[in-house]
């Protein structure tokens, strides 16, 4: 797509969904470094999502987790969201900061404990008929940490009952979005440990099970790009979590690490057909944010995303496909590279412009004093984190 017309009609439609625990306090194992102004209720978690969207106009919903997003009344956090401008996106799941998931949870061995998970995941779907969302996502921390600690194929066939039961319970315009993760709390064998898994257990259930790739979560060196390239083209690709790690799931900011990397994945999101509305792809972040500013550290991921977009979309796939076809091996990945060294802050910023909004989204949110403003207002009670 070379017309810069055609790009920008293109990028006013990219929707990116910020999660909710983003704007809370999180951190590592080690430590969670508390800041100031963070939200204190589900509530004021959706009124700094709205800010990103204010700022960018491209991040209209923003995901809830369960139980950290805990209210009396879903439809009416549903109708604050709306309120502020932005809607409740995907509804996560939480079958890991329990005691009783010690050996997990749809897969755990007690089958107290797997209805218990079960119920959890059901109850995630009441919650969607109240927000009106349309994605359940799904991660499991299920695993064993030494080998003999229980049988393999049983906890596939826990996983698999598990997911049949959720299936069963979506609606006609619901679906689960189906994660995966290589290692981490399990160390010996994780029962989702790879998308093979996760298709695999998707493509038997039906078209409202899809896969949701976490850039995260891949061993170094995984060409993440081929797996997105992969599940388009079988219509499995339900979404991504997207962030940044250098080492293991470090939920940094998306393309700090690799921004080639980005490009790349959104090149075959683009190419595959991922990018058109119709085939629902969900362009999510999920990231902690442990020492930058909570608002800021959103507002530059959204940005680092449309970044990506806006050059996988100025590839000149005429002289691409002719080159590929011709096996001219080096102009193939000239062209390829001509538009990843492509600067299009400046045609962001000018269609940024034309959308009303200010050219540079974190020079206007500084400059708005909402920071210092819920500083203040956000002093007393219980800031919001990790199971809260």
């Amino acid at each position: 797509m070379n017309d810069t017309s055609a790009v920008k009609d293109a990028l006013r439609r990219q929707q990116i969904e910020t999660p909710s625990w983003a704007y809370g306090n999180s951190g590592t194992r080690f430590k969670v470094f508390a800041q100031r102004g963070v939200p204190r209720t589900p509530r004021e978690k959706i009124d700094d999502a709205a800010q990103v969207h204010r700022f960018t106009g491209v991040a209209p919903s923003v995901a809830i987790h369960i139980p950290w997003d805990r209210v009396d009344d879903y439809a009416a956090l549903a109708a604050h969201a709306e309120e502020r401008g932005v809607r409740i996106g995907a509804v996560n799941t939480n079958v890991f900061q329990d005691d009783d998931y010690m050996l997990g949870s749809v897969t755990n061995p007690d089958p107290a404990v797997r209805r218990k998970a079960l119920d959890h995941l059901l109850e995630a779907v009441d919650i969607m008929d109240a927000t009106g969302s349309r994605d359940l996502k799904l991660w499991f921390s299920d695993g064993t940490n030494y080998p003999g600690q229980d049988d393999i194929r049983d906890r596939q066939d826990r996983m698999a009952e598990a997911l049949a039961a959720v299936y069963g319970r979506l609606g006609d315009d619901q679906r689960f979005l189906l994660e995966y993760k290589l290692f981490e709390p399990a160390f010996y064998m994780t029962d989702l440990p790879d998308w093979g898994a996760s298709y695999a257990h998707c493509l038997k259930l039906g078209p409202k099970a899809q896969v949701v790739v976490d850039t995260g979560h891949h061993a170094p060196g995984t060409n993440i790009e081929f797996i997105v390239a992969f599940l388009l083209r079988e219509g499995k690709l339900g979404g991504f979590d997207f962030n940044s790690r250098f080492y293991a799931d470090d939920d940094l900011m998306v393309g700090a690490a690799d921004p080639f990397q980005l490009f790349r994945i959104m090149y075959e999101v683009v190419r595959g057909g991922g990018y058109d509305a119709e085939t629902g792809v969900a362009f999510m972040l999920d990231q902690c944010h442990n020492i930058e500013p909570k608002i800021q550290g959103q507002i530059r991921s959204v940005m680092n995303v449309q970044e990506a977009t806006a050059k996988a979309l100025l590839v000149d796939t005429a002289a691409l496909r002719s080159a590929q076809r011709s096996g001219d091996v080096l102009e193939a990945n000239a062209v390829f590279m001509d538009a990843y060294n492509t600067d299009v802050r400046p045609l962001l910023a000018e269609l940024r412009e034309e959308m009303g909004l200010h050219p540079d989204p974190v020079a206007a949110y500084k400059a708005s004093g909402y920071y210092e403003r819920i500083a203040e207002e956000r002093k007393d009670g219980q800031a919001a984190g990790w199971g809260a």
